[in-house]
């Protein structure tokens, strides 16, 4: 189906790149064959950096014309084997158009290229009084991986996630063409949303090459209020009624006791508290410290009357150091705790929470296979992690299949969604297919063939493309 590169193709890529950013064989550093977490491996057959849109547009020319396919990466952060060239071809790399080209105070927004780092757009927009609100705990993602999972993070209860603060892109088609999608218009009822179906699609549409980002102004107070229950039902069953509670929470963490001492030994750092089976670590910010007092007041009221031991004030950067850090390291902590792991990225309704969490550590003693967990609350956004731990090959593989075929299953009889904000990719398709139904695929795959009639942008993600 797809043409194998020629040594004519690598000579003509070095025509439209220089020959630095054209890599081949032991060039390609092993680290480009993978993502950070998924198993997904392979080789692409080159490996290429752009630094523009009319580099990227010039590549995509080549390659619709030769029927090669393209797997653009950012920072390879994922965990689901989206930035994995499974079909060989080329890896586009993006992550050197690193820029942000333009803050626009007047319309409240900033245009960044795609391989700018979560992190740097967050030191900047904060420098300036404004922020970008989407906060996934990979601050090393790029924004352009970002926006291709739209990812959500820990500010999104309030917030919203990525797809939120999309104003514009620009887009590289599978043909080349650049077009134009969205822009710093507040409202826009023209038409269907091209810009929507970009955001999320992973890579499989089209490559984005510039993004133009909402912002809002720097909340001036901000206060996080760390809570331990006796219990894991207290705590989450505390979750629904904080959300209508009307102190509007910025952020509401689930974590559990195991998974802070694995973070606790991971840093090397002390938590302020260990003692008890589950915390829920609150944030709340705005304007004015009188509006951010009342409500941080409202919500201790409250979680002392569900159950709460106490509320813990971390409102110094000596006291939020060691708790957002270890908040920020759980998905690390836990990969150095085992030899091997994959992740489950399920969303369930919030009543749910619960419910599914104590599934997962029924499963975990009828499979005899450690499974931790932690996750957003406040959306309904777990991240369930089953740990290999030295089992043999053929018995991690039969208990992770069984594990994720009975997760997957429940979240969906709960109304949940395979994914919460890490994507699909290659890793997860038998997964949505099983949960969406034929039809939904299908109409997936019609959107595919529009924007890609050749398949050749990052083929075989999120659905298996027919033959």
């Amino acid at each position: 189906m797809y043409h194998k590169l020629t040594q004519e193709d690598l000579d003509a890529l070095r025509q439209i790149l220089p020959k630095d950013r054209v890599l081949t064989g032991d060039e390609i550093l092993s680290d480009y064959y993978h993502d950070e977490l998924s198993g997904t491996e392979a080789e692409p057959e080159v490996l290429v950096f752009v630094l523009s849109t009319e580099e990227t547009s010039a590549v995509m020319r080549y390659a619709y014309e030769h029927d090669i396919p393209v797997t653009t990466r950012g920072a390879g952060t994922g965990l689901v084997g989206a930035a994995v060239a499974v079909h060989g071809g080329i890896l586009l790399c993006t992550s050197k158009m690193n820029h942000i080209l333009e803050l626009d105070e007047d319309n409240l927004t900033v245009t960044v290229e795609p391989g700018v780092l979560l992190m740097e757009l967050a030191a900047y927009t904060e420098e300036h009084g404004y922020l970008y609100p989407p906060d996934p705990g990979e601050k090393t993602a790029t924004i352009g991986g970002n926006i291709s999972t739209n990812a959500g993070g820990m500010r999104a209860v309030r917030y919203g996630v990525t797809r939120d603060y999309v104003r514009a892109l620009t887009v590289v088609l599978a043909d080349g063409e650049v077009v134009q999608l969205g822009g710093k218009v507040v409202k826009n009822s023209s038409g269907y949303s091209l810009l929507n179906l970009m955001i999320g699609s992973e890579g499989t549409l089209g490559i984005i090459t510039q993004a133009t980002l909402k912002l809002l102004p720097l909340p001036k107070k901000s206060i996080s209020l760390l809570i331990p229950f006796p219990s894991m039902d207290e705590a989450l069953d505390t979750v629904p009624f904080l959300v209508r509670s009307g102190t509007n929470p910025t952020a509401i963490e689930y974590m559990s006791q195991d998974v802070i001492l694995y973070a606790q030994d991971y840093l090397s750092k002390k938590f302020p508290d260990t003692a008890h089976e589950a915390y829920l670590l609150l944030t709340y910010d705005g304007q004015t410290p009188e509006e951010v007092e009342h409500n941080y007041s409202e919500a201790c009221k409250l979680v002392i009357e569900h159950g709460a031991i106490d509320a813990y004030f971390v409102d110094t950067d000596e006291r939020k150091k060691p708790v957002w850090s270890a908040r920020g390291a759980f998905l690390e902590a836990i990969k150095s705790s085992t030899d091997e792991m994959d992740e489950c990225d399920v969303v369930v309704p919030r009543k749910r929470i619960a419910d599914f969490i104590k599934f997962t550590h029924q499963l975990a003693k009828e499979q005899n296979i450690r499974i931790p967990s932690f996750g957003h609350a406040g959306d309904g956004n777990l991240h369930v992690y089953i740990c290999r731990d030295g089992l043999p090959e053929e018995t991690w593989k039969e208990k992770l299949a069984i594990c994720f075929k009975k997760m997957y299953a429940l979240a969906g009889e709960y109304g949940g969604q395979v994914s919460g904000e890490h994507g699909i990719g290659y890793a997860k398709r038998p997964y949505l297919a099983e949960l969406l139904g034929e039809r939904p695929i299908r109409l997936m795959a019609g959107i595919k063939d529009a924007f890609d009639p050749k398949h050749l942008l990052n083929p075989d993600k999120i659905f298996k493309l027919k033959e």
